[in-house]
């Protein structure tokens, strides 16, 4: 019969005291969720794409929003990156994000906030990680345009679920109000609206085709530097959109 420490039995107490948990993270060999329904989520996800941040972050700055149980913001760590801030609108993650992020030691700011607050931090920061959460916003295109005005202030890693055609149209700039067919193109930059819930979640609102998450990027100012896992882009700021920029419409007086 094996016994445990009794440091490890009361960790493994602590961590499913905190559950259920979303983020598998592994703290003093660990596992938060070991069954979860993704497999070895996010890390299995991270493999993918992680070539696409530096291995040395040193003295560079870092958001992560919606952060969950600080997964992105342990690794950024990790890789020597200098003030950390995760946000998320949970209340139940950011505790298990604090917990981890003590139990590993590292210094990590966390904040209960939301995407469509963040003027609030009146900063902007090096690398902001927007991961996972752009499909569960009411108002998308608002949250790109705030981050891309207050916090980002070189690059954002981002990613969107996906759904509908990954392939990309060759579009004219401009179309008659008597054009109807090019909206029947299959990939033709779309949104598709959930009204009740997609994968039993409620928070799942619009999901974007390939050509419409890279429209929307563009427009709200970003440049796409690389896509490096089929859903994430590595993204630089860059100028915004001229469709971003039209006057408002004001009706004539009457």
């Amino acid at each position: 019969m094996s016994h445990q420490p009794a440091d490890q039995t009361g960790l493994k107490r602590r961590i499913a005291e905190l559950g259920p948990w979303f983020h598998n993270l592994r703290i003093r060999g660990v596992e938060t969720a070991p069954d979860h329904f993704l497999g070895d989520y996010p890390s299995f996800k991270w493999a993918g794409f992680e070539k696409a941040v530096p291995d040395d972050l040193e003295g560079r700055s870092v958001l992560d929003i919606g952060c969950n149980a600080g997964f992105y913001s342990l690794e950024m760590k990790r890789r020597n990156a200098g003030r950390v801030v995760g946000i998320d609108s949970d209340p139940h993650y950011l505790r298990q994000a604090r917990f981890a992020a003590q139990e590993t030691g590292y210094d990590i700011e966390f904040r209960q906030m939301s995407v469509y607050d963040v003027a609030e931090l009146r900063e902007q920061f090096d690398l902001v990680i927007f991961m996972g959460v752009l499909y569960h916003l009411r108002h998308p295109l608002l949250a790109l345009d705030l981050l891309y005005e207050h916090v980002v202030g070189d690059q954002m890693l981002f990613q969107c679920m996906q759904r509908g055609s990954a392939q990309k149209p060759l579009l004219q700039n401009d179309y008659d109000f008597s054009e109807w067919d090019i909206f029947e193109v299959r990939e033709y930059p779309k949104l598709f609206f959930i009204e009740d819930r997609y994968a039993g979640d409620p928070t799942n609102w619009f999901i974007p085709n390939k050509a419409a998450v890279e429209a929307m990027l563009r427009s709200a100012g970003f440049v796409i530097e690389s896509n490096p896992e089929r859903e994430v882009y590595l993204l630089t700021r860059g100028k915004r959109h001229y469709a971003a920029e039209r006057p408002p419409i004001i009706s004539p007086a009457t």
